[in-house]
């Protein structure tokens, strides 16, 4: 699951239009991608930061178009 490097769901909501910030954590290859939906959460004992959250991000040509 792809870690997102924002300390709140609502931050990563006001990021819409903009490049997702996250840290891969796959052994088995990428799970970003360019344009599609990705799963994924914060985990505050790796980021440092927030509380813990999960997401689903739309992505269009590399800029976060929804999260829910």
């Amino acid at each position: 699951m792809i870690v997102f490097n924002y300390p709140s769901k609502k931050v990563l909501k006001e990021n819409i239009g903009k490049p997702l910030n996250y840290i891969e954590t796959s052994l088995f290859g990428e799970e970003y991608l360019r344009t599609g939906k990705i799963t994924g959460a914060n985990r505050p004992h790796i980021t440092g930061q927030g509380r813990e959250f999960f997401a689903e991000v739309t992505m269009q040509d590399g800029l976060i178009e929804q999260v829910s």
